[in-house]
């Protein structure tokens, strides 16, 4: 809904009472059938028209501007997501928290700050909360009180109600952004360097496979969105995810989602079957929303067996961290395989790490590009630093500074980007890069 107007003020007696008559009222007196048949805006207008008659009927002092309001309220509440639309509309907020039905919390420009919005009760909050659900297909209830669910535009959900919730149903909105973030863009923000944002470009080129890691918050699933948009249009990309939150430009895609089971306990997808069936689908690449338990075994098998340039991402703090979490999850899948072999499948397999990370100032950066360089002679994971975030303190506004630094000259993928004749520029690029940085010793083995 395109109208804008401010929120109620909640805390008026008088308002909170008539909102609370005039919606039961409303619901009393009009066909709902015929309401759900116009358009939002229409609406909205005749909600309006009954505010105005219902509050002359009650002799209720209330303006213009608030009837306005509560009209709105009413609406989103039949249709919307009660007072979580607003929330919704604003573009400053990049995530919701929902703490039971009285307590709101919205993060602003990296800090997370106490919203006006509340709900009427618990059961208005689940209500709301079963709505979300609903639209994709899915449920929450006493039975099923866990549930990742996304809304219209993308945005990702987590549900959490009682009884697994002690203080109310809980809601967790991750906002998506309206606008696309391409890598230029993260490179205005000062996320990376001209030069790094190249050096991805030459790695999409070669088809590399890339794992994006990165913890809670620190915009892994945008960045693995820009990156996919350095994917050539020619090619065929299937994605598999838990709710379906990619947003690839491509014009030959197959979108795949996972599904929970039904009451009985049936009909579950996961992650791996998705896997395995993109594998039968004749994909150029595989991209995987978030791997995070069994089929990253057949994430790397894939990944070793010609679907290059795939992708994913991966919940760690840190790239040489994401080494040891790519070896948990393949003991998760039931393979009971020696280390050092599992170590050689992840390193025949993954060619980049792009760690993000969301500093104490609310930013986020790309800390560290990691290049897999194989297998070294102790039976670890090789790696070497393409680049690497080096802090170097903290501004008068408490913003983090620091510089990007080069880790080699020479990467590894050389070999790949001779074949598409793009040596010379990557030579050119990192030699550049190493002349600017100061030399560090990083670890080079996990």
């Amino acid at each position: 809904m395109a109208q804008e107007t401010q929120h109620i003020d909640e805390e008026s007696p008088i308002l909170t009472v008539f909102r609370k008559e005039a919606y039961e009222t409303m619901l009393s007196r009009i066909n709902l059938a015929s309401a759900f048949k116009l358009s939002p805006q229409e609406l909205h207008v005749e909600i309006e028209k009954f505010i105005f008659d219902y509050a002359q009927e009650r002799r209720v002092q209330i303006t213009k501007r608030e009837q306005i309001g509560v009209a709105r309220e009413l609406v989103d509440d039949m249709i919307g997501l009660g007072p979580l639309e607003t929330l919704l509309e604003d573009d400053t907020i990049s995530d919701i928290v929902v703490n039971g039905p009285y307590q709101i919390y919205v993060e602003r420009g990296g800090n997370m700050v106490l919203a006006s919005q509340k709900f009427r009760d618990e059961a208005h909050l689940l209500q709301i909360a079963q709505r979300i659900a609903h639209r994709i297909g899915r449920r929450v209830d006493t039975s099923s009180p866990l549930c990742d669910a996304r809304l219209p535009d993308g945005s990702r959900v987590n549900i959490v109600a009682p009884p697994i919730a002690l203080d109310g149903a809980s809601i967790s909105i991750r906002k998506f952004s309206k606008k696309a973030v391409t890598l230029e863009r993260l490179v205005q923000f000062g996320s990376l360097t001209p030069e790094m944002l190249r050096i991805l470009q030459i790695s999409s080129t070669c088809a590399l496979n890339i794992i994006v890691s990165g913890g809670t918050g620190s915009g892994k699933t945008t960045l693995l969105n820009a990156l996919s948009s350095l994917i050539d249009p020619k090619e065929r990309i299937v994605t598999c995810e838990d709710a379906a939150e990619l947003k690839l430009q491509q014009p030959h895609i197959v979108r795949l989602e996972s599904r929970p089971p039904n009451i009985e306990g049936k009909g579950e997808i996961t992650i791996r079957d998705l896997v395995k069936n993109a594998l039968r689908m004749r994909p150029d690449r595989i991209v995987i929303g978030e791997v995070r338990g069994s089929e990253c075994i057949d994430m790397l098998q894939a990944m070793n067996t010609g679907h290059d340039g795939s992708m994913s991402t991966i919940h760690a703090n840190r790239a040489k961290e994401a080494f040891i979490r790519l070896e948990n999850m393949v003991a998760m899948s039931g393979f009971n395989l020696p280390s050092e072999i599992v170590r050689a499948q992840i390193a025949g397999a993954v060619d980049l790490i792009v760690q993000t990370e969301r500093l104490h100032d609310g930013s986020r950066k790309i800390t560290e590009i990691v290049e897999v360089t194989g297998m070294n002679e102790r039976g670890d994971i090789g790696y070497q630093h393409l680049f690497k975030f080096v802090p170097m303190g903290e501004s008068a506004d408490h913003k983090v500074f620091g510089r990007f630094e080069a880790g080699t000259d020479r990467p590894v993928f050389l070999e790949k980007a001779i074949t598409y004749g793009l040596d010379k520029e990557l030579l050119a690029i990192m030699k550049s890069a190493m002349q600017s940085s100061v030399g560090s010793d990083y670890d080079t083995s996990y």
